[in-house]
């Protein structure tokens, strides 16, 4: 857009940076200010107005300059230093497709979940709390137990490569021993429960904290697990007899109430401890064992 012949003109702008004259010049036509953009041989550019016009130029410049002074925002450091390898994990996923191996299909004449599973009757009237843990072990069929597998081993790996494999299993266990106790305090008495889900979608609920905190500012790049784990909710549903809608939307609960939990409490700094790791690695360890003990032990 050029000025009129014959008149005065101005510098009203002058940069090397093409792009930020460019914008300039796109702000002074979006006001309908007539201008032109005069390029030298040295790379830069200066914009150019009537004399008439300059006040008004130099003005809806200074304002466009004030308005995006912090835009666009600096990006964000998500990075990740991997605490963890994927052994662990992988050892896991091996673990407990052996343990069905040993356990089989669901049966609750089987002394495994007979005295394991999640049953809401035992847990509220004879205190057998062990079952919130001993229950995330067993699966009701060979579909249920793949499905948990291939899901739960591909999120436990980067679920461990951000807080590291003892504090990222003791984390685990206990948000999903909360989901569990909030879903038999849900069904109430004769209510059964078995599966890995629970912490699958615990995972999904701690991965959804951990953006939240990263992003620090509401971002849709920051609600990306937890849409994943509500899409998979719904997907999945209650999916076979001995598995249930409420556990795992109460381990999607937890697992977010946790994962807020431990940026308050002093975790974060812990999680490159090598004892502290090893300590939180041999707990879990310690409370999956112990409550298989006292639900055999019966």
């Amino acid at each position: 857009m050029g000025t009129g012949a014959g008149e005065q003109e101005r510098v009203v702008f002058s940069s090397h940076d093409m792009m930020v004259v460019d914008t300039c010049s796109l702000v002074l036509s979006a006001k309908r200010i007539p201008h032109r953009v005069e390029r030298s041989l040295d790379g830069s550019a200066t914009i150019v107005v009537a004399e008439a016009l300059e006040r008004e130029a130099a003005t809806q410049i200074d304002a466009y300059f004030r308005e995006n002074r912090n835009w666009p925002p600096p990006p964000l450091d998500i990075s990740v230093e991997p605490l963890s390898s994927p052994l662990p994990a992988l050892l896991l996923m091996a673990v407990m497709a052996a343990f069905y191996a040993v356990t089989g299909p669901f049966d609750y004449e089987s002394i495994w979940f007979s005295r394991g599973a999640a049953d809401s009757t035992a847990i509220l009237k004879n205190g057998e709390t062990f079952r919130l843990i001993t229950a995330l072990s067993l699966h009701a069929d060979f579909s249920h137990l793949s499905g948990n597998v291939l899901i739960g081993g591909f999120l436990l790996h980067y679920f461990l490569q951000i807080n590291g494999a003892g504090i990222g299993l003791l984390l685990l266990v206990a948000a999903s021993a909360t989901a569990n106790y909030w879903n038999a305090l849900l069904h109430g008495p004769g209510h059964l429960s078995v599966g890995f889900s629970t912490a699958v979608f615990a995972m999904i609920g701690m991965l959804s904290a951990h953006r939240i905190l990263v992003y620090k500012r509401f971002t849709i790049e920051m609600l990306i697990p937890f849409l994943a784990g509500a899409a998979l909710l719904a997907m999945l549903g209650s999916s076979g007899v001995q598995t249930d809608l409420g556990a795992h939307l109460f381990g999607l609960l937890a697992g977010l109430l946790y994962g807020l939990g431990a940026a308050v409490l002093p975790i974060a700094r812990l999680r490159k401890s090598g004892f502290i790791q090893n300590i939180g690695l041999l707990a879990a360890i310690f409370a999956v064992l112990t409550c298989w003990n006292l639900a055999l032990g019966r």
